[in-house]
């Protein structure tokens, strides 16, 4: 049997690796950006599909030219709480059963919001959304969950937003590198203390931004706080550099999780020279890898978006990652800047991949089993076993399982 669209939708879903500022609604950015006497490249959504967030893009700097006008309405708690509860709902309404929202706090602090008023607004918009929703959910049915994943920066500028425009003027005597690391450090340390304080599901650390040149390594601090601090950790790498950009991640930041990891497999984008025996050196760490069951989160249009090179949807490293056993969960990434949703991503890698019910079954799982869900272990496991009843009951119903 196909399994079509409709069938992807009824499902239960996951996504690990979804931006806030990535994935607002259309008619929501425009709405905003006028009430806030914001300029926009057009006030149309046709426009902005058009200019801004469209179906390919020359490179990474064009995709993310769409977080200029993103960032810029999402200062205010009132903003943030709104588009993270239409967030959540977009979600819902697809069949998404738990979703961990990232974002970069820092980029939304300003004269008005402290770092607990941006964290407390966006918990408010995805609590109301799970709370509507599950009221009317059947007892057996795993409920509509969240988490909420904090982006520290690989790097940024002083015009990114008014707290780094600050942070750059009261660290005026450090370098620039240095100044990414303490500002990393903070934000480990605050987001620590308003999860213990306030009870919000902050249940990740992450880091984001440009790899090539920002190594994991001088964040090594921030991560050592939330290691220590019980907190999960994953990092985007190998989405733009090496294996060596992994390795790193894994070594120097104890990541659980990979953000993108595309380019695990490429030997020839070693350029670390003390790598001497780079073929073993990339065998051995894909090894650790699937034997550690650190999921990848893949994000198969975004990749395609961000890496014009791939060329055909086929060609991507997702086939590894399937061959080889690793553990990797089906992502987003930006649903409004990539024009998709994990409906859509899931499609995609049923069509292009040979991917069988069984094989999409163990990927769903995987999505609940490597969260970082926000409770304890043994109810973890009761909201995995919900999930798994609710798969195979759909499977039945559809005729896909006997």
């Amino acid at each position: 049997m196909v399994l079509d669209l409709d069938i992807i939708r009824e499902l239960p879903k996951s996504d690990l690796h979804v931006h806030l500022d990535g994935s607002l609604r259309l008619s929501t950015l425009i709405e905003l950006a006028k009430r806030g006497n914001l300029s926009l490249p057009s006030f149309t959504e046709e426009g902005l599909r058009e200019l801004v967030f469209k179906d390919r893009y020359e490179s990474l700097a064009e995709y993310l030219k769409g977080f200029e006008y993103t960032v810029a309405v999402l200062q205010s708690a009132e903003n943030l709480e709104r588009v993270a509860y239409e967030l959540m709902e977009d979600n819902i309404r697809e069949g998404v059963r738990y979703v961990e929202v990232r974002f970069a706090p820092q980029l939304h602090i300003n004269d008005h919001l402290q770092l607990e008023d941006v964290l407390k607004a966006v918990n408010e918009g995805l609590k109301k959304a799970c709370d509507e929703y599950n009221l009317n959910l059947p007892p057996h049915e795993p409920e509509y969950r969240y988490g909420i994943i904090v982006c520290a920066m690989r790097k940024f500028e002083s015009f990114f937003s008014s707290y780094y425009h600050k942070f750059f003027s009261v660290h005026k005597y450090s370098n620039k590198k240095e100044i990414y690391s303490m500002a990393s450090l903070e934000l480990a340390k605050g987001s620590v203390k308003i999860r213990d304080d306030y009870g919000i599901p902050i249940v990740g650390f992450d880091l984001a931004g440009d790899e090539v040149g920002n190594p994991a390594m001088d964040h090594r601090q921030a991560f050592d706080f939330v290691h220590r601090n019980f907190m999960k950790k994953t990092v985007h790498a190998g989405e733009a550099f090496g294996p060596e950009s992994i390795f790193q991640a894994i070594s120097e930041l104890h990541a659980d999780r990979i953000g993108h990891g595309y380019y695990l497999f490429d030997v020839d984008a070693i350029t670390d020279g003390r790598i001497e025996n780079k073929e073993k050196f990339v065998k051995e760490l894909i090894q650790y890898i699937a034997d550690s069951r650190i999921t990848i989160e893949v994000c198969l249009t975004s990749n395609m978006q961000t890496n014009p090179s791939i060329g055909r949807l086929d060609n991507h490293n997702f086939r590894k990652m399937l061959e080889n056993k690793l553990s990797v969960a089906i992502c987003t990434d930006n649903r409004l800047v990539s024009n998709t949703t994990v409906s859509r991503e899931l499609q995609l890698a049923i069509e292009n991949f040979n991917i069988d019910f069984k094989t999409l079954k163990d990927i769903l799982i995987y999505g609940f089993k490597r969260s970082f869900f926000p409770c304890e272990y043994r109810l973890k496991r009761k909201y995995v076993r919900k999930v798994i009843n609710l798969i195979e009951k759909i499977g039945k119903r559809r005729g896909i399982i006997s």
